[in-house]
């Protein structure tokens, strides 16, 4: 055989057994250099955050003791305070009888393993007497991502919900559990163009700095994510006041967006603060799976499962990388059961913590997951589904 034949075959044998394409059609799951894991599961730990009827609140709107908590509390933030892990999770009631009807506050639990956790028996972000009823009432809050400046003020990026039009809030703090609430983030920037559309799921910029997650500066200013439909981003010099990015025509900048016959293809939705790495930034999100003919046939279709995106430290609205199947994805019962059947792994708090990087998730839009990455010992993400 003509020895370039033999060679150009050589080549693409190895092309094909080091491809993505290969390896997804085989069952194999690896991941680039430059992302993130893989994480496990620890062993009969989760859900580690369930439903409590027991807890019960005095509801400002009603004037009523309500069982906060009661129905489901799931889509977590996660931050290290005082040597433990501080997670804040979304809550709902039982004044409703289907997603977006009920009521959301959001819980507070600690823990000293970053696995088990003792809560508050009271929500410390809820829908009250302020002057922002007109955008919490009567839907309430949800969905948080929290992260700490430097100087250890904590800032909290969560959908204000009056079931009307759903809105990114801000709110502050230097202890977690007492806010400062300061309202929807685009009201300032274009005369307020940005500020009443749908918008949600905030991630901001953060590093690794002296064994602490950190928000950081790129560039001179501070960075976020957002977005549920397509990757968006935003600036600010006061992590208050945010200016979406534009494009040329003066619309929203998109980043990146679904693909069809991808895991992502219905929604890629912002998830935990984004993290600088060596290698770039890398945005951790959500993708929804298309239930027709767009979507990845082996997941459930409407499922949710995580990705990651490595954007450009140089040009944060540059993505360089992407993950063409989930790190993590609903596998196990309480992931697949509950408010959300078609199966949710819905990431929102990424936090260091002795030595090791704690993932929390929302099981199912019902309950609260944990999974770890250990740097020494990186597990294998999650195996894909047979073809």
């Amino acid at each position: 055989m003509n020895k370039h034949i033999t060679s150009l075959l050589a080549a693409l044998t190895c092309l094909l057994f080091f491809s993505p394409t290969f390896a997804q059609t085989n069952g194999r799951n690896t991941l680039p250099k430059w992302a993130f894991g893989g994480f496990e599961r620890p062993a009969h730990i989760n859900p580690i955050i369930s439903p409590k009827a027991s807890s019960k609140f005095s509801d400002p709107m009603s004037g009523q003791s309500v069982g906060w908590e009661a129905f489901y509390t799931f889509n977590p933030a996660a931050v290290v305070k005082n040597g433990k892990v501080a997670v804040l999770y979304r809550s709902e009631d039982m004044t409703g009888d289907a997603i977006g009807t009920r009521t959301s506050r959001i819980g507070y639990a600690e823990s000293m393993d970053g696995l088990h956790f003792k809560r508050r028996g009271t929500p410390v972000v809820y829908p009250g007497h302020d002057n922002q009823k007109e955008f919490e009432w009567p839907g309430g809050c949800e969905d948080p991502r929290v992260a700490v400046t430097e100087k250890g003020t904590y800032v909290m990026f969560y959908t204000q919900w009056n079931r009307k039009v759903p809105r990114l809030g801000v709110a502050t703090s230097k202890d977690l559990v007492t806010w400062v609430k300061h309202g929807p983030i685009f009201r300032k920037f274009y005369n307020g163009k940005f500020a009443d559309i749908p918008n949600k799921s905030a991630s901001i910029v953060t590093r690794l700095k002296d064994g602490r997650v950190v928000i950081a500066r790129v560039n001179g200013i501070y960075w976020m994510y957002w977005g549920e439909q397509h990757v968006f981003a935003a600036t600010s010099t006061n992590l208050i006041d945010w200016r979406p990015l534009t494009d040329s025509k003066g619309g929203l900048k998109w980043l990146i967006s679904p693909r069809k016959n991808y895991f992502d293809s219905d929604l890629t939705e912002c998830g935990p603060p984004a993290l600088i790495t060596e290698n770039g930034i890398i945005l951790f999100y959500n993708g929804k799976n298309h239930p027709g003919e767009g979507g990845d046939k082996r997941f459930n279709g409407n499922s949710y499962c995580a990705g990651q995106v490595l954007f450009s430290l140089q040009d944060p609205a540059k993505a360089i990388g992407r993950l063409d199947v989930p790190f993590l994805r609903p596998m196990e019962p309480f992931e697949k059961s509950g408010q959300y059947v078609n199966g949710t792994v819905f990431i929102e708090g990424l936090t260091f913590f002795k030595n090791k990087w704690f993932l929390y998730y929302g099981c199912a839009d019902s309950k609260v997951g944990v999974a770890v990455f250990d740097p020494a010992k990186p597990a294998p993400p999650d195996p894909l589904p047979a073809l």
